[in-house]
Order: C-alpha cells, then structure tokens, then sequence
C-alpha cells in the first residue's frame, strides 16, 4: 500500500460526508454523529492513558506474571479496552489515551509490545485484534472507537514522526551492524552516511536489499507504505550521541534501534524533480501527514499524542500540527487535539507549542505533557521537596509562556500533566505510599492548570512490578507497565482509589473554575496574624483557582503533623463573610465556615520589608497528608 491509494483516498474522501451511526450500548442503542465532533474546550476533559498491551484481554490470562517485568507482549486486545469503557467512563474518564495501535515489525520479539517501533504506519497491528488478523484489528479499533464516542469518550491515539521501527542494519567497516554511535559519522558532510542493509520478516538483514529495495517486498519487510522505502529518507547517521539539540532544533540520530526518519527532508535540489513532482519540497512530511489525515479518517479518532517531539526539528511539528487542525476542521472536529511527549524544561517546550511552535507564521502543537510540573508534583506531595517548588513551576511558566496567552487562566490549556507513566522506574504509588499521599497528589493533579492524565491502574493500586522472590523491584527499567487484567479484581470500581479518584474527577468536571480559573498560590498563618507562603519539604500547597467571581481553594498537607491555622483568599471576592465548605478531602472531612476579615495582616516575603493590611482568610484544619478543596456555599 502507498499513501496514494484508494483506500487510503476513499477514506478520506469519505470522511467529508456527515452522517451518523448506531451503536449498541449496555444492550441499547444510541446514535452517534460521524465524524464524532471534539469537546469544546480540552481542559474539561480528563485524560486516562492506558498501554494496550497491558490493560485488557477478556478472553486470556497475561502471557506472564502480571505484576512482573516482561519484557515481551503480555496480550491485550482492543476487544479488551472496549469490555472496559463503561469502568473508565463511571471513573470520570472522559477521553482515553491509547498507545500505538499501528503494525510494529516481525517478529515478535523482546520490547515489541509497547508499540513505539511501527514497520507499517498504515496498518492496525493484527496482534491486538481478537484474531491476530490486521483487517480484524481495524474493525476492532473501529468498533472500540465508536463505542467511546456513544458513551460520550473521546479517543486519542498515541503516534511516533520521529522514527520506525529496527528496519535496516548499518554496513559499518565491511560488516553489518545493528547500531552504533560515533560522532564523526553524526559530525560529517551530508551524503556521507554508510549504507543500509533492508531487513526482511524475519528480522534478517538482506544482502541483496542494500539502500534501494527492489520493486516487490512482502507485507512485513523493510517499512510501509511503499513511499517510505527510500534510503534518503531515514538520518542513517547511528544513535542519537546525547539529548542536546542542534542548531536546526532537535536531536539528530536513531532512538535507540529505531531508526529516525528525516522529517525536514528538503527536495529542492537538482535532481528531486520526480520527488517534488509527487510530494512536495517536504517529501517525508507530507507522507507522514497524508498517513495521519487517513488514521483520523478512517477511525474517527479526536486527538494525537506525539511521541519524542523534542527528537524532530521544530518547523516539521509546526506544519505537522497545522496539517492536522485543519484537516479535522475540514471534517467538522473544530477542536482536534495534538499534544507531544518533550521531556525537558519550559523553554524547549515552548518551542514546540502553540504561537512558539517552530519559526513560521503558522502554530505547533496544541500541548506538550507537562514534564516541569512532573519533576517536582510527585515528590512534592510525598514530603520529600520543598513545596515552594510547585510554586515556582507555575511562576516561571507564566514568562516562558508569556507568548501564548491571552490570559491567565489559558496557561493550563497548553499542558497535559501527569504524576507518573510508562517511561518511569516508578509509579505515584509504590509499595510503601500509602492512600492519603496517592490521593493528595491525584488531587493537585486534578486542581492545578492543566488537563489532567491518569496514567493506568492508579485507581486500582498498583505500585509496580516485582522480583522473583515477589518483593518490590524498584530498579528495573520501565517497570512500570503492570498488566492489569492479572490482578485479582483489576476493574473492581468498589477501591478506595477508585471511589475516591471518580469523586475527585467529578468535582473537576463539574466546576468550571478548576478547568479554566486563574491560578494564585495563597499565603497562611499558624496564629491567623501573620502570613507567607509555605515553604519546605513536608509543607503546606495552598491555592486557589478564580474565575469570575467563583474562588475555589485547595490546601494540601504534606507533613505527618495536622495544621490548624488561616489561608488568605481574594479580598475582593470575599469583602464580606462568604460562606464555603469542603466538597472534597482524601480523609472524607466534612466542614463548612465562613471567611472572615483580619484588619491587620502581617505578610512575609523572605528578604523583603514585612507589608500591612487587610486580609481575608479562612480558618482551616488539615490533617497530616490531607488535601481540602473549598467550595463556595
């Protein structure tokens, strides 16, 4: 198959045509819009990413020990997802992150389950269907999709530019060779990189497939679609040397074995007439975009995680972004969401995101997960780092992302956050955290900016693999990736993190000031006279979040010891006692009181003159690891 296909054109063609499609749905029917138009705005919808290979498969065990490293496919199906979508939408899920559904290369081999490595982007893995069969894959997806829709789901689909999977070896000072680093090859002129040896379905290096393949090659050979199979279009320079960017913004090399594609490839030289003449000046993105524009045809999908963004050149994110709205605004989807996976600090993010993405007139990707906000929020609500920490994420984001907002309260629309995923040593949870510290941190998660991720099984406790000896493994790399379904009881919705996280999810759907309020860090006091800000490691997190003239306040503890004292609130919004009351704790506290006003405030910034005057504040009590969120009455 080649991008140019009918199928592939049909697709897209056909997705143009609004119609509508009935659903069964717990044995009724419902009728869905097709295309499944987007939500509104992206920061009411929660987001829970679940690796599909270890979620589900209602019709067999996990091939190994479910809470164990394994390191090869464990079996889930889209059939199992699709059996789960009632769980996920009673949790308060309202949008599912799924990652890589596209064909990965034969044969099965160790690390091929997680999907990252595609040999053919425009085929659904037949290794998750029911059958094993790629045509049933699609139907599946298809169907998992639709449901999600019916039941008010959106779906977003994770997808790599940046490389394919191990497809080729290198011929390397007369041998073939599967990798290497060297920083004379990634340092030399264009035009000299070493050769490439195809490799076939077995996972073979072909002699005879050196650069140039020939004509025919079977479904699992090399890469797919056809227009993919040219040497020039991979960087063929060995592994990436380090993380640090180049001056053309990213990080040239293969990702580890996987085998990097030259998304900027420029074909205005003399010579590329025939390339230019079927796709363009940017050959290698204008095949990725074309494979994109038929995945959201075909299956109706609402949005896009970008895998190892910081990994391609900032301008290709750009028009890769820009190619995507506007495709799924010409199908009626007015809010198609691309968010991208760069795994470093504010200002190389801002570089890929929004009015900053790339250098052009156009903008990037809607949102990038929000790695600054990981690096402290996990070990803040643990007690193991200053809390001022949170702060200052919040308070540098405000200038890097000086560029892209309108107001205050856009900042979170940019962000996907999250505490933990399946790239870490370890989850929010592991077998020493207790309830009170996982739900205090699900619960800053949830109430911050940003559009919440609940990465899989945290409803449900789990904490991680284990060694042979069943004690926890803490060391294994990417241990995080449980297959759920081999826990007794996996999808009870009777848990305490379950009942819990739902109750937080709604409390955050249903207030449309922790979806798009201001965001203010708040002063307290342990004598209700003076205050500042809390600062070290077993702290106090206290905020609000503001919209119109709706103030809502979370304080959370992350010491042992209870505190009883005042958190300053807005004077304006509350000139007069207003009452409030707690509409959420991890401790199931009940309160309700007023604010009041204390005509002469003390308030505390370290190396500044102390200042004086009136404050408003409400009396709290909190227990040690306990988080409240107030509520107006």
């Amino acid at each position: 198959m080649n991008i140019f296909d009918d199928a592939v054109a049909n697709a897209i063609v056909g997705a143009r045509q609004r119609r509508t499609r009935s659903v069964t749905v717990d044995g009724a029917e419902r009728v869905i819009p097709v295309p499944f138009p987007s939500p509104g705005d992206w920061r009411e919808v929660p987001i829970y990413f679940l690796m599909l290979d270890r979620f589900n498969n209602p019709a067999a065990p996990p091939q190994g020990i479910w809470n164990r490293r394994f390191d090869f496919r464990q079996g889930g199906t889209f059939k199992g997802v699709q059996a789960q979508l009632g769980y996920l939408a009673a949790l308060g899920t309202r949008a599912i992150w799924i990652s890589p559904v596209l064909k990965n290369a034969q044969p099965e081999g160790r690390w091929n389950y997680h999907g990252y490595g595609a040999q053919d982007f425009l085929t659904v893995d037949g290794r998750f269907a029911s059958d094993g069969q790629s045509a049933t894959a699609a139907r599946e997806l298809a169907a998992l999709i639709d449901e999600a829709h019916a039941r008010g789901l959106y779906v977003v689909l994770d997808i790599v530019l940046n490389h394919a999977a191990e497809v080729f070896d290198y011929v390397r000072n007369g041998d073939v060779v599967a990798d290497f680093v060297d920083p004379a090859v990634m340092d030399a002129p264009l035009g000299s990189e070493p050769a490439v040896r195809w490799r076939d379905g077995t996972g073979a290096a072909r002699t005879d497939w050196e650069d140039q393949l020939p004509p025919q090659v079977g479904p699992d050979d090399a890469v797919w679609p056809a227009d993919l199979q040219n040497h020039l279009f991979f960087r063929r320079r060995g592994a990436k040397l380090s993380d640090a960017r180049d001056w053309r913004g990213f990080v040239p090399g293969d990702f580890s074995t996987m085998r990097q594609l030259v998304a900027e490839y420029d074909a205005t030289a003399p010579g590329q007439e025939p390339l230019r003449a079927r796709y363009g000046v940017s050959p290698v993105l204008s095949i990725l975009i074309r494979i994109h524009q038929y995945l959201i045809a075909q299956f109706d999908v609402d949005g896009f995680r970008v895998d190892t963004v910081k990994y391609v050149e900032p301008n290709a994110i750009q028009t890769f972004g820009n190619a995507m709205r506007e495709f799924a605004l010409s199908l009626g989807k007015q809010n198609f969401f691309t968010f991208g996976e760069v795994y470093d600090d504010e200002q190389t993010i801002a570089a890929f995101v929004g009015r900053s993405g790339g250098s052009g007139d156009g903008f990037g990707i809607d949102a990038a997960l929000d790695f600054p906000l990981f690096f402290k929020l996990p070990a803040v609500a643990k007690g193991f780092m200053d809390v001022a920490a949170i702060r200052s994420v919040f308070t540098g984001r405000k200038a890097v992302e000086a560029g892209l907002l309108s107001s205050h309260g856009e900042a979170g629309q940019y962000f996907v956050s999250f505490l933990d995923n399946h790239d870490q040593h370890e989850r929010i949870r592991n077998p020493l955290t207790p309830d009170a510290q996982v739900l205090l941190a699900v619960t800053l998660l949830f109430t911050l900016q940003g559009i919440p991720c609940l990465y899989y099984g945290t409803e449900q406790g789990l904490s991680g693999t284990v060694d042979e000896n069943g004690n926890p493994d803490l060391t294994a790399n990417e241990s995080t990736r449980e297959a759920l379904w081999g826990k007794l009881g996996a999808f009870d919705t009777g848990t305490v993190a379950y009942r819990h996280i739902a109750a937080i999810t709604a409390l955050r759907t249903g207030d449309p000031a922790l979806c798009f309020g201001r965001l203010y860090f708040r002063e307290v006091s342990g004598n209700g006279l003076d205050f500042g800000h809390s600062s070290g490691a077993g702290g106090l997190v206290a905020f609000s979040r503001i919209l119109f003239d709706r103030e809502v306040l979370v304080i959370a503890n992350t010491g042992a010891q209870a505190f009883s004292g005042a958190v300053v609130l807005d004077r304006d919004i509350n000139t007069s006692a207003q009452r409030m009351r707690i509409a959420y704790s991890n401790f199931d506290s009940a309160a309700e009181t007023a604010t009041r006003l204390i005509p002469a405030a003390n308030f505390y910034v370290p190396g500044q003159p102390v200042t004086h005057g009136t404050a408003s504040a409400l009396d709290v009590t909190v227990a040690g690891n306990e988080v409240q969120v107030f509520v107006p009455v």
